[in-house]
């Protein structure tokens, strides 16, 4: 939850973070400079081997995004550890970003609920501390690869309050969906009238003007009962699963 990493403005004195040096535009750089970059490949593929190992033997689970900058005092941090409490004790493992905010409250509501606590942590030009409500812990340098996590290994997702980063994870999980690279079905938006404007301003522009199609928003689904929730994602299974098309070691069809 958020899943999301919400920072504020960076530190101009903090060392940068590996994505930061990845994606800067290499300007002047020397060939040799330029070169370095095939090296990246080795500590990226490490990173995806890491998170895969790592939640292999994970069963159902629910990825939740929301803010990391929500106080346990807000009204929206007890509805998410109330929402991943009930689905913890529906049988579903619960992945966040692993942070404090929202992500926090899912994690609890997991250890409330006895259920497996995932937290998928990334590396920021200022820190971002592990909560403390999490049985397995993954920290990343790579936000691409933290991301492939959160939608590899859950089978619906949930919505709740959030900025950026929130909403970053929200539109690139439309895109997975809008483009059949995943099947993941529920998306549920938690928070109420918190997501009116939004969705407004999608069917009165993006879909009146013929830039999505009205079945891209037919897998968003709004709702601010825990138990609700827990209904959708049930209904949802994993009806849409697909055996793998390739062997171990080999590539895709």
């Amino acid at each position: 939850m958020s899943t999301s990493a919400e920072p504020g403005p960076g530190d101009a004195a903090t060392a940068p973070t590996f994505d930061q040096e990845l994606l800067s535009w290499l300007g002047d750089a020397t060939p040799e400079v330029r070169e370095h970059d095939t090296d990246l490949v080795r500590a990226i593929a490490a990173e995806f081997a890491m998170g895969f190992g790592a939640l292999a033997a994970l069963g159902p689970a629910v990825t939740i995004f929301g803010s990391a900058r929500t106080s346990s005092t807000h009204p929206s941090y007890a509805q998410v550890r109330a929402v991943a409490a009930a689905l913890g004790e529906a049988g579903y493992a619960i992945i966040t970003g692993g942070g404090g905010g929202l992500m926090e409250a899912a994690n609890r509501g997991a250890r409330d609920a006895r259920a497996t606590s995932v937290g998928c942590n990334i590396e920021l030009p200022h820190e971002q501390h592990l909560n403390p409500y999490l049985d397995i812990s993954l920290q990343f340098r790579h936000f691409f690869a933290r991301k492939v996590m959160f939608v590899r290994y859950a089978q619906a997702f949930v919505i709740a309050p959030g900025g950026f980063g929130t909403l970053d994870e929200l539109f690139e999980l439309l895109t997975l969906i809008q483009t059949a690279t995943v099947r993941h079905f529920p998306a549920i938006l938690l928070g109420d009238g918190e997501w009116d404007g939004l969705l407004r301003w999608l069917r009165d522009h993006a879909l009146s003007d013929g830039r999505i199609d009205s079945a891209d928003l037919d897998g968003l689904q709004l709702t601010d009962d825990p138990e609700e929730v827990v209904r959708i994602v049930q209904a949802s299974g994993r009806s849409t699963f697909r055996e793998p098309t390739w062997e171990p070691g080999g590539a895709p069809n």
